[in-house]
């Protein structure tokens, strides 16, 4: 089922989400949750997308399975994701989010992390990311935790709409 994408302004985009128990990840509600996450991620041509966009405020993401640092062959749901940097290589990139349409910018963030989380089954996952499944993380991450892109980017643009 299709999820309303929350845009901003809203203030759940700048809330820090409550993290998620184990033992949640395994009722049938979560796991349909997840299920309506992934779909509306891919309905909505987005990379990743995270909890709070559709109106939870609670610490969930997922990253499309073409960008998965883990395994090409599935979408990557974290929970709980923290990450800390390998290295201090920054690079910047431009960005745009489902919940700032038509808004882009450029973003500045580390290009090798290492991540920590839970996997929708509640097991521990530890991995690293690089480059562009690096910056997704961060910004799925940073919607965990209250924060949207365009608070961090420079040259900020409008697009026209391509309706």
């Amino acid at each position: 089922m299709l999820l309303p994408v929350v845009t901003e302004p809203n203030p759940i985009l700048h809330k820090v989400g409550r993290l998620v128990d184990a033992k949640e990840l395994e009722s049938k509600e979560m796991k349909k949750f997840i299920k309506n996450l992934i779909e509306t991620m891919y309905v909505k041509d987005g990379v990743g997308i995270a909890s709070p966009q559709v109106g939870e405020s609670i610490q969930i993401c997922v990253i499309a399975k073409q960008f998965s640092p883990l395994n090409k062959r599935e979408d990557l749901v974290l929970v709980n994701p923290t990450w800390e940097k390998l290295s201090i290589k920054k690079s910047w990139d431009m960005e745009g989010c489902l919940s700032v349409p038509l808004i882009y910018g450029e973003v500045k963030r580390y290009t090798d992390i290492r991540v920590k989380a839970l996997d929708q089954n509640g097991k521990p996952l530890i991995f690293e990311a690089h480059d562009f499944p690096a910056r997704i993380v961060q910004h799925e991450a940073d919607h965990l935790n209250g924060t949207l892109f365009i608070e961090k980017a420079r040259k900020l643009r409008k697009i026209e709409s391509q309706m």
